[in-house]
Formats: C-alpha cells, structure tokens, sequence
C-alpha cells in the first residue's frame, strides 16, 4: 500500500492500474496527487499549476496598480473640472 505524500493516510488505489502521470485526489486530506513514478511507485503532490498562480498573483498586482492609475487620473480630471 502506498500512503499520502502529503498526509501519510493510505491511498486506496489499485497500484497495478496506475500510469505514469496519473492523477487523483487524497480521500483524507483532499490533496491532488500524481504518480511521478511507476517502478518503484512514486506518488508526489500534483504540480497542479502552483507556478501558475504565483504569476497569476503578479498580474493581480499589476491589474490593480492599472486600476489605481485610471483612479487618479479620473481624480485629476475632476479636479481640472473643478477649475473652470
């Protein structure tokens, strides 16, 4: 039996029927797991796009620092409007 990379729970899976790259979630934990290895079994945390959503963070961050931007200008716009 192989267990949880993550949780070290048992995984319940029929081994002789895994591929290299398969995936599936931990019933005890509920983490997305892969099989990194056949021979020996490997079973590692799925790399399920966590380098993904770090550059998805910086493009939130850039998103707002854009909206940020458009803020002050439509400030300034009103301020100019205030003027005349």
């Amino acid at each position: 039996m192989v267990n949880c990379p993550v949780c070290d729970a048992g995984l319940d899976i029929d081994e002789d029927e895994l591929d290299e790259g398969d995936e599936f979630t931990c019933d005890e934990c509920g983490a997305e797991l892969a099989v990194a290895s056949t021979d020996p079994l490997e079973i590692e945390p799925a790399a399920d796009g966590d380098e993904d959503d770090e550059d998805d963070d910086d493009l939130d961050e850039d998103e707002e620092e854009d909206e940020d931007e458009e803020l002050e200008e439509e400030e300034d716009e009103d301020e100019d409007e205030d003027w005349k």
